[in-house]
Formats: structure tokens, sequence, C-alpha cells
């Protein structure tokens, strides 16, 4: 996942600042990348569990590897559910514990890896933390919804930036925007006024979308 092109991050990180050169830039046509027909804004994604990239994918497309069993092994649709997690039990110890050197991460269970693997994003892109299975165990135990959380394709975003204690499950895909939008937006040490603007416009967009859930 380390390796995505900067061009699928570009095309997730949707508040892009166009370039001041009139015309500005037509963004190409997006198409199917299983079969080659066109595809609407708004379309589902497929995931290469072999490369960990999106493949954009046209409504046949998505409803043939609706199913766990399809795909071979090698591809999974991604769902389109998110959900805030209102009552998240997180406590600030346990977040320590879990040694992520950033406020921003995201987890994931790889079925091939047979473990769950934790990535925060950077101005380098999506990178790997090596994640402590005893609190990672603890977590899942006192959040029984991410016993439902699906291989591969789903995640749990975790935002603790400035303060903020907000949690999501959602499509690995939004995971992806997240990081596009830091790479190709962050100036200098500290990201900018900029960057910082977008992460909060990302993160409403974010809260507007996902359906809240709570033990309740």
């Amino acid at each position: 996942m380390a390796t995505l092109a900067d061009s699928r991050l570009r095309r997730l990180a949707r508040h892009e600042t166009p370039v001041a050169v009139p015309p500005p830039a037509v963004e190409p046509e997006e198409v199917c990348e299983l079969c080659g027909a066109r595809v609407p804004p708004g379309h589902r994604h497929v995931l290469d569990l072999e490369k960990r990239d999106l493949l954009c994918a046209c409504k046949p497309c998505s409803l043939l590897f609706d199913r766990d069993a399809s795909g071979g092994g090698h591809y999974r649709l991604v769902p389109d559910r998110r959900l805030a997690l209102r009552d998240f039990a997180l406590d600030d110890p346990t977040w320590e514990r879990l040694s992520i050197p950033v406020d921003m991460a995201f987890f994931f269970r790889s079925a091939r890896e047979e473990r769950v693997m934790a990535y925060y994003p950077s101005p380098a892109g999506p990178t790997e933390s090596l994640l402590g299975l005893e609190a990672w165990e603890e977590i899942a135990a006192a959040n029984p919804v991410l016993g439902d959380m699906a291989d591969d394709v789903e995640a749990l975003l975790v935002d603790r930036a400035r303060g903020a204690r907000r949690h999501w499950l959602v499509p690995i895909e939004d995971c992806y925007a997240l990081v596009g939008l830091i790479r190709t937006r962050w100036r200098g040490f500290n990201g900018g006024a900029e960057v910082w603007e977008a992460i909060d416009g990302f993160f409403e967009q974010l809260d507007a979308r996902a359906a809240p859930s709570g033990r309740e």
C-alpha cells in the first residue's frame, strides 16, 4: 500500500487546489478498470488484494464481485457503509501503547497476513506502523463493532489530531482519500493552514455521510 501511485491518490483526494493557469486542466473520463466501460461519479471500487490498489468498477462488475467467494481471492468489492462510532472505547494510555507516531491512523485486518495492520497518513504517503497485538486485542474486546469489520476492505479510522477523539468504520477507499489529500496538500513542517482546512472538511463530509453507531 505504500507504493500507491500519485495519480490514484490525486483522484481520491477531491479537494485539490486547481492549477491557476487558464484553461483549467480537464481530468480524463474514468472507466471501469475491469471491463473498460465508462463509470459515473460516485462509482464503486474493487480492491486488488495483491497490489493493494483500488480499481474503478462499473455497476455490473460491482455486482459480480459483491460476494465473499467471488474474485478468486484476488479482488474484493469495497463496501459503502460508513459508521460514526460515537462511544468507541479508546483512552489515551491505550493509544500510547499502539505506538502510532502521529494522531491519525487507520487499521484493517489483512486476510493474507492474518493480522491487523496499522497505517498513518503522511506527506510521503501511507506509512505502516508496527502494531502491538496485545493493545489491539484489548481495543477489539472493548469494541465489538470491530468484530464485524470486513477483512481488507473496511477500516477503523481514528482522528486524534488537535484534541479530537473521533472514530469511524469506513471503506478502505476513504483512508486512501485522506492519504491522498495530505500527500498532495502538505506544505512545510506542520502542513500549513490549507491542508488542515482540507482535513477538517474531509472529516465534516465523512460525518455527514456516516450513520451514527453506538452501544445503545
